[in-house]
């Protein structure tokens, strides 16, 4: 099975949102409000096939994942 990707929707210093990619650099998606960049990175993540979005909320938590592609949940057996 190939390893899924996994987009992170962060809150920049300069007060934008992100979306970057795992291990990536640079953000894939930059947007003025959390909304714009939740729903470029799902964009992202459908075009990909196998991956998973992540939302962190103003303190850096996660508050929300959303997996797409092919999801083993619930698990088989």
């Amino acid at each position: 099975m190939p390893r899924k990707e996994r987009i992170h929707v962060t809150q920049r210093p300069d007060g934008q949102w992100q979306g970057k990619k795992e291990g990536a650099e640079r953000a894939s998606v930059v947007s003025s409000t959390q909304r714009e960049a939740v729903q470029g990175s799902t964009d992202l993540a459908k075009k990909n096939g196998q991956a998973q979005v992540l939302i962190h909320g103003r303190d850096g938590k996660i508050r929300d994942e959303h997996t797409y592609g092919s999801d083993p949940y619930p698990p088989k057996g």
